[in-house]
């Protein structure tokens, strides 16, 4: 009877025991590692995933529409038929690159406004990383390197990171001028220059250049940037939430 009662007891606590491990599986099964949908919509030249409570996103940066900025050879080479009469080509070209960014999965807003620098503070649908309004240190006006923009509003620098400091024209004609298009550092999102069918002016937007309330993506309402035509386009005075960070 003692052997029975001892083979008992052992079977009951390996079941107790296996009961504990399938509890500490379910748990770690609970936490999600998919890919929102909102940020499935990007074009094949970039790959996302989730991080703990980043959205990472890796990008080639090279565009998906033609320009005068790829080499003559490459099928998207197209020479300049935009409509800026003071079009000059920079002696830059576009190459690819490896751009990583860790955005915030749920952003929230910075107690200290951080300040966008020079070089990619954002990232568009297309993999096209967008750039401040300024056009070098000490806060340079982009007036002379906005004529080096080409047909869709984009350029390389030196190292052939092709931008946008303005709005990508060829996202907002085959997505729609109301489109979400991007996100920038901080994790809120960026749309058109278009809202409820009227153009969004500087006045309708804060400092950061953004306001808040439902989207058709974010129904429950969110912080959001929009594109406009007047500097800074599409970002004001610094990311109005926490930013994550950016790599190339």
């Amino acid at each position: 009877m003692k052997n029975q009662h001892l083979l008992i007891t052992l079977t009951l606590l390996f079941f107790a025991c296996g009961s504990d491990d399938t509890s500490v599986d379910d748990m770690d099964d609970d936490v999600s590692t998919e890919v929102p949908e909102l940020f499935q919509r990007f074009t094949d030249n970039v790959s996302v995933s989730v991080d703990g409570d980043f959205i990472v996103i890796v990008t080639d940066d090279v565009p998906n529409h033609p320009s005068p900025y790829f080499e003559t050879s490459n099928a998207l080479y197209e020479a300049y038929n935009g409509n800026n009469s003071n079009f000059r080509l920079n002696p830059n070209r576009i190459s690819s690159q490896n751009i990583t960014f860790r955005i915030p999965l749920n952003p929230t807003e910075a107690t200290n406004k951080e300040a966008t620098a020079l070089g990619a503070m954002g990232v568009s649908l297309n993999g096209v990383v967008f750039f401040n309004q300024y056009a070098g240190p000490n806060n340079q006006p982009l007036t002379s390197e906005i004529d080096s923009f080409d047909q869709y509003l984009g350029h390389p620098q030196q190292a052939g990171v092709y931008h946008y400091h303005q709005e990508p024209t060829y996202l907002t004609s085959t997505l729609g001028t109301n489109a979400l298009i991007g996100w920038l550092l901080d994790g809120f999102p960026v749309y058109g220059p278009v809202e409820d069918g009227t153009r969004v002016n500087n006045s309708d937007l804060d400092d950061y250049h953004g306001h808040s309330h439902a989207t058709t993506e974010y129904p429950n309402g969110i912080y959001h940037y929009h594109i406009t035509d007047a500097d800074p386009y599409i970002n004001g005075n610094g990311f109005f939430g926490v930013a994550g960070t950016v790599s190339n």
